[in-house]
């Protein structure tokens, strides 16, 4: 399907009949989040949008449910994934928004699909849509949201290496083993970030 704005409105009017109310509340605040920071650093809004919109699509699955679609669809699962469930709507998200919401376009099923561990080599739209879930409006519980917010709209390499930096240790506290992906994710961006001051 094109990303056009009719294909947003209906999208958007089937996931308020499928998700839970603050499922859904949160959902608009990610697409909104995900436009404004696409128009501000010059990427595809309504595909920021669309993808915003159907990030959390696999969210009300439970854990066994979103397994057992795995195996039905060939989809692989890390003993990583398994061990961390709430990570496996990320992983099953391309393939409900393909099934019932019939989005192909394959940056949008990318950002679903790396929305919440975040991986190496992102790319802006990627990036945008990992960043707006952690700093919608409706999130109040990151102690460095009021700093991290207004970085989003200047330097989404460096929003995101300061979420993914903030998570590890967030983790790290609690002693919860984090996702591979994740990891991957923090060091490639301070990669990122180091070279720009090498050059």
């Amino acid at each position: 399907m094109n990303c056009s704005r009719e294909d947003i409105d209906e999208i958007r009017k089937k996931l308020e009949k499928n998700l839970s109310g603050t499922r859904y509340v949160h959902t608009l605040g990610v697409a909104y989040t995900a436009a404004s920071m696409a128009m501000c650093l010059g990427e595809d809004y309504e595909k920021a949008e669309l993808a915003g919109l159907l990030h959390d699509c696999a969210k009300e699955y439970s854990p066994k449910e979103l397994l057992s679609m795995a195996e039905e669809y060939g989809i692989p699962v890390t003993e990583s994934e398994r061990n961390a469930p709430q990570v496996l709507h990320a992983v099953l998200g391309p393939l409900v928004a393909k099934k019932k919401y019939h989005v192909e376009d394959p940056e949008i099923l990318s950002a679903i699909r790396w929305h919440t561990t975040g991986t190496e080599n992102m790319t802006p739209l990627e990036l945008i849509v990992f960043v707006a879930d952690y700093i919608e409006p409706n999130r109040d519980k990151a102690e460095n949201l009021p700093e991290v917010r207004p970085l989003a709209f200047r330097d989404l390499t460096a929003c995101a290496s300061r979420i993914t930096e903030d998570t590890l240790a967030y983790l790290a506290r609690k002693g919860t083993n984090a996702d591979p992906n994740t990891e991957r994710c923090g060091s490639w961006l301070k990669r990122e970030l180091a070279l720009r001051i090498s050059l």
